[in-house]
């Protein structure tokens, strides 16, 4: 599938985004065809993590979350990793920008600890994911349905559960992106 013409941003966090599940769904995007733009919480570089506590690499942050809109893009990817995902939901200009996405019915692509912001944002009620298992009880509390599958995938939201799942993952991020909008997906927002 082609996403050629297809805006696509992925968020990044100072510090503890986890290094493949940021690097492989954008590779995954640009592959495809599309344009990615990395979206920080602080200008100039952001630097990864590999299983959380390892150094990764770095990466140009190109706006800055309160500088845009999801009407700016066709689709969000939200990489995990513990730190990453906690220092993103824990900034009300990026749940609101997440929110956004769910409102205007857009696909999203999450991955790991991930599902933090979407719990968060509270657009998990009625819909069936994965994560890191960690993850289960917040996304069960916030209204959700976990499950232990290498990737889900539910009207336009697509969650897997670890750095293994990522060939899944990325193959059905670009799928749904390039499918676009999907009605359903804002029944929840």
């Amino acid at each position: 599938m082609t996403l050629e013409g297809k805006k696509i941003a992925i968020l990044i966090a100072p510090r503890g985004t986890e290094e493949p599940e940021f690097a492989k769904p954008k590779e995954a995007v640009e592959a495809a065809g599309g344009s990615v733009t990395v979206i920080g919480l602080e200008d100039g570089e952001a630097r990864t993590n590999n299983s959380d506590l390892d150094p990764g690499g770095s990466y140009r942050v190109d706006r800055l979350v309160s500088e845009v809109a999801a009407s700016d893009f066709d689709g969000l990817v939200i990489p995990g990793g513990c730190v990453g995902a906690d220092k993103l939901r824990a900034d009300e200009n990026t749940v609101s920008f997440v929110k956004s996405f769910f409102e205007q019915a857009k696909p999203v692509g999450v991955i790991c600890h991930g599902p933090w912001l979407l719990v968060e944002a509270d657009v998990l009620e009625g819909r069936t994911v994965t994560s890191y298992p960690t993850v289960r009880k917040d996304i069960e509390n916030a209204g959700g349905t976990w499950v232990d599958e290498e990737v889900v995938c539910d009207q336009g939201l697509v969650t897997s559960r670890n750095p293994d799942d990522l060939p899944a993952f990325c193959a059905k991020i670009v799928e749904e992106f390039g499918e676009g909008i999907h009605t359903e997906q804002a029944r929840s927002a």
